[in-house]
């Protein structure tokens, strides 16, 4: 039994099976939409999101915003921009001027469906006025590096934007807002998901103002003030569906894993810690799998979103550092294999989805000279698992509904 291949096996339909288009598909066929209609899709997932809905709607006109690379050609009545994630750029600020400038004057007969997905924060961006995208971009980068989670990193760019926390809403009123969400927050917040630009917020400013100093954030004067400002409390003309998240993205692992004669376990959906105690905390099951109640051969299914503290120079992201530190603790292991996947097929940024250990990965990076300890000590687990071979790679996938992963444990 390859445990590599069958997880590889494992993670590819997976996938496959959560890309957004049939749950676009059938949920707009479900609102019956008959009427001439505009549509904004934003996301890591937004251009299979709005093929769909061009399939099924009469677009009057659509505009996509998606991270590089993540487009896959021209969509009729669609303009399409790509932008910078997970910092924004300036073409962020470009696509989403002209956003404004062709769905800001709607009147109360118009009807705008809005597509979002994880990576809209960036994406979809404008910053309010006397904010510049510099700053912005790094305080974005400092709350990345500091290990903030969504949330919170969320929770401070509402108030510098002015399309996040439901401004965006207020732009667009008084026209109707129809949102489809694919949720990569846990919990499935939808004042969370891409920043809620056409949600209610419910955080506050005394928690934006905690954040900073929960992080010691190095901000300016104009920063704080724009901190202390309020978010719209009260939306009266969107509605929103969350219609794919990672507990859907769990169940179908599942159902692969059951497939190819693994008895399976879904162990949480809210996985929040830091990457590299998960990978320690997941690698601990398998040490002690004879004193539990799991049966082998086990497939242990987890799924959410962990942070990673960066204190080094080095290159990865939340999963390859979770596969990481699990590699660590399983060396020299038989039959256990564990992978850690970011939806999306980015994870940090690289060009990688995560990776796929087992009992071999550090023994490979100790034969070639290196330390594998290093690795993880300068947050480089990009390279790491580049030398051990166990990066997992799928390209971008068109979806985003957090990070699963799973460890396998042969019979």
């Amino acid at each position: 039994m390859d445990l590599k291949k069958i997880a590889r096996l494992i993670i590819d339909k997976t996938i496959q099976d959560i890309l957004p288009e049939n749950l676009v598909k059938n949920k707009l066929k479900e609102l019956k939409i008959n009427q001439e209609v505009y549509v904004l899709s934003i996301g890591k997932a937004a251009w299979r999101m709005a093929k769909a809905a061009s399939e099924v709607l009469k677009v009057k006109k659509g505009i996509v915003i998606t991270k590089y690379g993540h487009s896959m050609g021209n969509i009729d009545n669609f303009e399409i921009f790509e932008a910078g994630h997970p910092i924004p750029d300036e073409n962020s600020l470009k696509a989403t001027k002209h956003v404004i400038e062709n769905f800001g004057n709607l009147n109360k007969d118009d009807h705008l469906i809005f597509l979002v997905s994880g990576g809209g924060s960036a994406l979809f961006e404008l910053p309010e006025e006397g904010i510049t995208l510099e700053e912005i971009q790094d305080i974005t980068s400092q709350l990345l590096k500091s290990g903030a989670d969504i949330v919170e990193i969320n929770t401070i760019r509402k108030r510098l934007s002015m399309v996040k926390g439901g401004k965006f809403a207020n732009i667009v009123y008084p026209a109707k807002i129809t949102a489809l969400v694919l949720s990569d927050v846990l919990g499935d917040r939808l004042e969370s998901i891409a920043s809620g630009p056409a949600y209610p917020d419910i955080t506050t400013n005394d928690e934006a103002l905690k954040i900073v100093e929960k992080y010691n954030l190095k901000v300016s004067e104009k920063i704080l003030n724009a901190l202390k400002k309020e978010t719209p409390k009260e939306i009266n003309n969107a509605v929103h569906y969350v219609i794919g998240s990672v507990e859907n993205a769990c169940k179908t692992l599942e159902k692969y894993a059951k497939n190819e004669g693994f008895n399976t376990y879904i162990l949480t959906t809210q996985l929040n810690c830091e990457a590299k105690e998960a990978g320690r905390f997941i690698a601990s099951i398998a040490k002690s799998i004879n004193q539990t109640t799991f049966e082998v051969p086990a497939c242990i299914i987890f799924g959410g979103e962990t942070v990673v503290k960066v204190i080094g120079q080095g290159k990865g992201g939340r999963n390859q550092e979770l596969a990481f530190s699990a590699a660590l603790e399983i060396e020299g292991m038989k039959n256990v294999v564990i992978a850690s996947v970011g939806s999306d097929g980015t994870d940090g940024p690289t060009d990688a989805a995560g990776g796929i250990v087992d009992g071999e990965t550090t023994f490979k990076i100790k034969n070639l000279g290196k330390n594998p300890h290093e690795f993880l000590k300068n947050n480089d687990t990009y390279n790491g698992l580049l030398l051990a071979g166990d990066l997992l790679k799928t390209g971008p996938t068109g979806t985003n509904v957090n990070d699963f992963g799973f460890l396998l444990i042969g019979g």
